[in-house]
């Protein structure tokens, strides 16, 4: 056995681009949205990366070289 193993949880939520990137889902998109403004609705429909700041922690995590996203918009 390698003895690496990635985290199988991060793993389960995220997605890889073919650039590399990490995408993931944002939180509290799913339920009671009649409180939440619109702006705020539309804002969980772009794509979500992980910032450079989080790069290290996530390539230790699942032992890969990862790079970042493009600034969200």
């Amino acid at each position: 056995m390698h003895g690496r193993k990635p985290n199988k949880g991060l793993l389960k939520r995220i997605r890889f681009t073919g650039t590399g990137r990490v995408k993931f889902h944002r939180a509290f998109t799913r339920k009671q949205r009649s409180h939440k403004s619109g702006k705020l609705l539309r804002s969980y429909r772009v794509p979500a990366y992980f910032k450079s700041c989080e790069m290290r922690r996530v390539g230790r995590m699942l032992f890969r070289s990862v790079r970042a996203g493009a600034a969200n918009v």
